[in-house]
């Protein structure tokens, strides 16, 4: 009797240790093997599962998917053993005495990993959580083993209440699988996906799995005489092969259901494989078949010639086969089969492991394959190129992250060197604002400690506390300083507010001039006109911060004077000013906030009536009509401050770029002020304001991010 039809508690050590020796024949490495069983017997004994089963049943079950896809003697190991750090009275020093380093690591990496608490409730989350497991795994084996567990859950999960079935389901069907695929473990892939069809959409699965029933006979005669038809076309031209037919997952057919397609419509019910000894005869094979069976156009792939990321390689072509069937066919090489259905483990196996006893070899290839891994594993459903995508996985998976938790167990994901304000504003932006101080690992530490990979982290916070602007040295994240200077950018603006409010509630008071009379709409409108502000607050804000004087406001209603600047004939190498103002000497110059001129651009002075000049780039569309009261100015050599400046950038989609932008201007040494997004449709313009030196640096950082893929066009903002 085969291990895999074998009952749940009929499973023994020996089923295992039978499907071991199918590819492993190093007794050492089996006794290994038999002493990790031992161990977990030992060490879960008297646990039962919710199941009602013993608990040592549960990694009996794992450790025999493992071997089904041929997994090496260290990660079986760790297998039967990846339960009993969390569950057991074990310490990690006693496993590492008993087992080495290699198995203990493996099982330390299935740990952390079970320590998650996933959520699937959007795309950003699944792929996020997609990368936290790829990014928190040293060992590529280490996700094998957490798949192989995650299997065996599924298969049992009518043991668990329904509505945490269907929690379970999403996990497996939305982060576990497409790990699965990618890894290129098709076994455990489909059956993951199955088990989740199961318990998501009951109706549907039951109702596929019983018209494949009912069509099963006739399907299977049609194969049986293609199979018949291609063995003798094969065996006529003396090449050696085996062929079977392929059966569907339900799931794969229900993923045609879904798009539109009727269950007489889905042509490769009807599927075979072919295998063969090497990769001329499956091009032999191919045009053997051609010759006989007319092939549909549009449906042939080579993944011969170019593999996918995931190494799987085979020829793919459908057919008009026998009464006018059609049969997708698939033919490949018995080792493309190895590595085809049980992905990235096969391939170790078929290269490495049958007779390698070179311990410290295998793991050096083992950790290589992890790094090709994590280079190729497509975190966001292949909508990007390749090479952006290899761009993307260097800069946010290998680089130096750490992992970090709640203690309720969310994971949290930050750079190296990271502290517990750059935790604490990871979790939330208003957490981060009332952060007081922070646990790490049952101890008090300060706030710029250096947070280490899988430390517990608890942030202590008060309603009343605000932050420090000593913090922003403290943080490590670009973003987290950012929120922290946007905290104080903010207050000091509601500053500014209420002093220009007051200065000017104060000078109509000295003038006796009535407040409500004064500031009617028509009076707002116009002031806001004069001075380039959008509404009253805004008008309050450049009185408060020194842009607008009161005596000007007020001279826009009730002119009391002339306040034109007076002519002074000066020498221009007596300015100390940014803005030398041709022939005027001691007057105030404004930029105008309606172009932002920048050190460096072509400018021209408007005289204004109370605001002295207003300082405008040559080609602001506000001067296009306007001859009098033009001066001419020109920046001083001697300029050496920052200068605000506002970007248009126009995005071909509507996901969230706004950290991916942020990073790249801080990069440049350049104050992020604002960003505003502004979505249309499907896609989204991005309004930045920020400091810069001049115009060098803003053409240099326009430059930059023109190279962002999905930034379609940047401007200078006129407003």
């Amino acid at each position: 009797m085969s291990s895999l039809s074998k009952k749940l508690n009929d499973l023994k050590i020996d089923d295992v240790l039978e499907n071991v020796r199918d590819y492993i024949d190093d007794e050492e490495q089996i006794k290994v093997i038999q002493k990790a069983y031992l161990f977990a017997y030992e060490k879960h004994n008297g646990q039962f599962r919710k199941s009602g089963e013993a608990f040592i049943y549960h990694p009996l079950n794992v450790a025999l998917i493992l071997t089904t896809i041929s997994a090496d003697y260290e990660t079986i190991s760790a297998g039967l053993l990846h339960d009993v750090l969390e569950d057991c009275e074990c310490t990690a020093e006693e496993m590492e005495e008993e087992f080495g380093p290699e198995i203990t690591k493996l099982v330390k990496g299935v740990t952390k990993l079970s320590n998650i608490n996933f959520s699937t409730e959007n795309e950003y989350l699944i792929d996020y959580y997609k990368k936290i497991i790829v990014g928190m795994s040293e060992d590529v084996r280490v996700i094998i083993i957490k798949l192989a567990d995650r299997l065996h859950n599924m298969r049992t999960l009518w043991a668990i209440p329904e509505d945490r079935q269907k929690v379970k389901a999403h996990e497996s069907l939305d982060i576990f699988a497409p790990i699965a695929h990618h890894l290129g473990i098709h076994k455990i892939k489909s059956e993951l996906e199955d088990l989740s069809l199961r318990y998501l959409k009951p109706d549907v699965f039951y109702d596929i799995a019983e018209k494949l029933n009912k069509t099963k006979i006739e399907r299977d005669r049609i194969v049986y005489d293609m199979q018949n038809d291609i063995t003798n076309l094969l065996n006529e031209h003396h090449i050696p092969h085996e062929i079977k037919g392929r059966s569907k997952s339900i799931y794969s057919i229900y993923n045609k259901l879904d798009k539109g397609k009727k269950f007489s419509d889905i042509y490769d019910l009807l599927a075979l494989r072919i295998i063969v000894n090497t990769e001329q005869e499956c091009y032999l094979a191919l045009g053997l078949i051609h010759s006989k069976f007319r092939p549909l156009p549009k449906r042939f792939k080579d993944y011969v010639a170019m593999p996918k990321p995931n190494m799987y390689q085979s020829l793919h072509t459908t057919v008009f086969g026998i009464e006018g069937y059609l049969f997708e066919i698939q033919i490949r090489t018995y080792e493309m089969d190895e590595v085809a259905e049980n992905g990235i483990a096969a391939h170790w196996s078929y290269k490495e492991n049958k007779g390698s006893g070179s311990n410290a070899n295998l793991t050096s290839t083992t950790e290589q394959k992890l790094q090709f891994f994590k280079s190729i594993i497509d975190l966001s459903h292949d909508k990007m190129s390749n090479e952006e995508f290899v761009n993307s996985v260097k800069e946010e998976v290998l680089n130096n992250n750490i992992y970090c938790f709640t203690p309720k167990g969310d994971v949290i994901e930050l750079p190296r060197g990271a502290t517990p304000l750059d935790f604490a504003y990871k979790i939330h932006t208003k957490v981060g604002e009332t952060t007081v101080g922070a646990i790490v690992n049952n101890n008090i530490v300060p706030l710029d400690y250096e947070l280490q990979d899988g430390d517990i982290v608890k942030i202590n916070t008060n309603k009343s506390s605000t932050p420090s602007k000593e913090w922003i040295h403290m943080a490590k994240c670009s973003t987290t300083k950012n929120k922290i200077k946007a905290f104080f950018t903010k207050n000091e603006r509601e500053v500014y507010i209420d002093r220009g409010k007051y200065a000017l509630e104060k000078e109509l008071r000295k003038k006796k001039l009535v407040f409500s009379e004064f500031l009617t709409e028509e009076n707002i409108k116009k002031i806001c006109e004069e001075i380039h502000v959008e509404d009253l607050e805004e008008l309050y804000l450049s009185i408060g911060n020194g842009k607008a004087t009161v005596n000007g406001v007020i001279n826009i209603i009730h002119k009391e004077e002339d306040n034109t600047p007076k002519v002074v004939k000066v020498s221009p190498k007596n300015i100390d000013a940014d803005i030398i103002v041709s022939g005027i000497d001691k007057v105030r110059v404004n930029l105008a906030n309606c172009c932002n001129p920048v050190y460096g651009d072509e400018i021209i002075g408007y005289i204004t009536k109370g605001n002295g000049i207003s300082v405008h780039r040559i080609n602001c569309h506000n001067l296009e009509n306007v001859d009098e009261r033009i001066v001419d100015v020109s920046w001083n050599s001697n300029a050496n401050k920052r200068y605000l400046t506002c970007l248009l950038l126009y995005i071909e989609d509507n996901e969230n770029h706004m950290l991916d932008i942020v990073q790249s201007i801080s990069m440049m040494n350049i104050s992020v002020d604002e960003i505003k997004v502004v979505t249309h449709g499907d896609k989204e313009t991005y309004e930045i304001t920020c400091y810069v030196t001049g115009k060098d640096q803003l053409e240099k950082l326009m430059t930059n991010l023109s190279k962002h893929r999905y930034i379609e066009k940047i401007e200078r903002a006129m407003r």
